[in-house]
């Protein structure tokens, strides 16, 4: 079954960190980019972040520049985003998602595997 199950959202104050984490099965994860959008109430999804298969390429959308790190570990078919400094705009539910092919996307509609999504509440 092919599933991408996400993990490590919640509550934080302003300025602190969050790791999230992203476990694939069901395909051949080294084969595909990955990468994290967000969905924030009343707002359209937003890329996040992306991450070539072997890592070596990374994008991300210009607010979470410096903040946030995405990084992948094939051999445990997991990807994960290191979120640093974290503002209250950071706060909403969070996809990692799955796409066949080499060239990094920011288009959600170009990405065949989505996660359930975890939520990233940050308080001040």
């Amino acid at each position: 079954q092919v599933q991408l199950v996400e993990s490590g959202g919640g509550l934080v104050q302003v300025g602190g960190s969050l790791r999230l984490s992203c476990a694939a099965s069901g395909f051949t994860f080294s084969s595909y980019i990955m990468g994290w959008f967000r969905q924030a109430p009343e707002k359209e999804r937003e890329f996040v972040a992306g991450i070539s298969w072997n890592g070596g390429k990374t994008y991300y959308v210009d607010s979470v520049k410096g903040r946030f790190t995405i990084s992948r570990d094939n051999a445990e078919n997991t990807v994960y985003l290191q979120m640093n400094s974290l503002k209250p705009e950071d706060t909403a539910f969070y996809y990692c998602a799955a796409a066949r092919g080499g060239r990094l996307r920011v288009v959600g509609e170009e990405y065949d595997v989505w996660g359930q999504g975890t939520q990233v509440t940050v308080f001040s």
